[in-house]
């Protein structure tokens, strides 16, 4: 390992039999290991079997990511280990503190890690191929307001015939600063409600001067319409031993397990193959 620079290092979705061998040596030979802990999150248990083999780690949360003067400071005169759940460019703004040590010529070292992109396709059964732009589903914010863009992604994958991963938020303040609170499958169904409702009270007002935007018009009203019948898959601990894959409805996420951390696919078009992948799930 050089002397001094950034290691952005990705441990995969949870638990050190995940990680690379590569990612592990790097990590554990680091002067410094900081755990980015608000775009995704281990156990305590699988961290604490990580620190055994490794070292130290600290936690450290959104504005020492965002502003990262500490790390960049650390990194000119010694090693510097970022340890990042899934893949460590997956989120933006680990891009952005690559191009920024890139600025202030820190040699910045990139060991990728297995990613919730990389999984939930195939685990599922759905074609990779077939996967439109993903989204976050969102704790509603202060004062009630919630975004709907979410829904409306998910409505325009839809009408295009493609499939929509939504990744659940852990933050219910936004801030990324304080202990984190994975949206669980109940969590989500308030969520996307509240979204129908609002998509539908204000369709009208909604462009409708291309085609583009009448399809958008369209097909999220037609979703919304339809929002709790609606079926989906329910990724939960993706990666990990307590993996759990449920095909159900909206409605029926009501019910559904709680769980460390969730994602939900949207399907669009199936073919005969993914049906018959899907219909594995319908049952715990």
């Amino acid at each position: 390992m050089d002397s001094n620079g950034l290691f952005l290092i990705g441990i995969g979705p949870g638990g050190v039999s995940n990680m690379t061998e590569g990612a592990i040596s790097a990590a554990r030979d680091a002067d410094h290991r900081r755990y980015e802990a608000y775009t995704a999150l281990w156990s305590q248990d699988d961290l604490s079997e990580l620190e055994d083999r490794i070292g130290p780690i600290e936690k450290i949360m959104r504005p020492e990511v965002e502003r990262p003067d500490e790390l960049l400071e650390l990194a000119t005169t010694s090693s510097v280990a970022l340890l990042v759940v899934g893949d460590p460019l997956q989120a933006t703004t680990h891009v952005d503190l690559q191009l920024q040590a890139a600025e202030v010529g820190i040699p910045c070292t990139v060991i990728h890690g297995i990613s919730i992109t990389s999984i939930v396709s195939g685990a599922i059964g759905l074609s990779n191929y077939k996967f439109g732009r993903q989204t976050t589903l969102t704790y509603s914010y202060e004062g009630g307001w919630v975004a709907t863009s979410p829904l409306e992604v998910i409505g325009m994958n839809h009408a295009l015939g493609l499939h929509t991963l939504v990744f659940l938020d852990l933050d219910p303040t936004g801030a990324g600063t304080g202990d984190q609170r994975p949206m669980q499958p109940k969590d989500a169904v308030e969520s996307l409600l509240s979204m129908a409702e609002k998509l539908l009270l204000y369709s009208e007002e909604m462009p409708t001067d291309t085609v583009y935007d009448k399809m958008k018009v369209d097909s999220v009203t037609k979703i919304c319409n339809e929002i709790s019948s609606l079926m989906v898959v329910l990724c939960s601990d993706m990666g990990t031993k307590m993996q759990r894959i449920r095909y159900l409805s909206v409605s029926e996420l009501n019910n559904a397990a709680k769980g460390g951390l969730h994602c939900l696919v949207i399907p669009a078009e199936l073919s005969e193959v993914e049906i018959t992948a899907l219909q594995r799930w319908t049952k715990e």
